[in-house]
C-alpha cells in the first residue's frame, strides 16, 4: 500500500472510530422519538426535498398509497407533519414537515454536536487551525461533487 492510500486508510479508520465514540449521544433523540424506520424515511426524505405530493412520496417510499396515508396519518396525530391540498390541483395532497418534524429531524441529524464542540474547546488555537484547515479541503472536495440522483 502506498503512503497516500496508508493515509487515507488511517483517517478512514481515525472517522469511525470518532462516529463509535458519538454514537450514543446521537441515536438519543432517534431512539427517544419512537418513529418507525418508514416513518424516518418518510421525515428524512420530507426534509431533503420539502413539501411533496403524496403520490411521489409513496413511489420514494417504495409503498402505495394506502399504506402511505397510514403513516402520514401517525405522523399528522404526532403532529410531525402536515397534508395540505394542493393549490393548482385539489386532488393532489402536499406532504411537509411540521416545525416540530422540522425539529426533531435536525435534533436527530445535530446529534453529538455538543459532545463535538466540547471535544474541539479542548485542543490549542494553533491545532484548531489544523482541524479547521484540513475541514475546508474536504468541503472543498465535497462541494466539487456531482449533487445526488433522486432516488426511485
Amino acid at each position: 500500500m502506498g503512503e497516500k492510500e496508508q493515509l487515507i486508510a488511517d483517517i478512514m479508520g481515525a472517522q469511525i472510530r470518532m462516529e463509535h465514540l458519538f454514537a450514543g449521544d446521537r441515536s438519543d433523540p432517534l431512539f427517544s422519538s419512537h418513529l418507525t424506520m418508514s416513518q424516518l424515511k418518510i421525515m428524512l426524505l420530507l426534509a431533503r426535498r420539502g413539501t411533496i405530493a403524496g403520490g411521489e412520496l409513496a413511489r420514494l417510499v417504495g409503498v402505495g398509497a394506502a399504506a402511505l396515508s397510514g403513516m402520514i396519518d401517525r405522523l399528522v396525530v404526532q403532529e410531525l407533519v402536515t397534508r395540505t391540498e394542493d393549490v393548482h390541483d385539489r386532488r393532489v395532497r402536499r406532504i411537509g414537515l411540521t416545525k416540530a418534524g422540522t425539529e426533531l429531524i435536525d435534533g436527530i441529524i445535530t446529534a453529538g454536536a455538543a459532545k463535538q464542540r466540547e471535544l474541539l474547546s479542548r485542543l490549542s488555537a494553533e491545532e484548531l487551525a489544523i482541524v479547521a484547515q484540513a475541514m475546508e479541503l474536504l468541503l472543498r472536495e465535497a462541494a466539487a461533487c456531482p449533487p445526488p440522483e433522486p432516488e426511485d
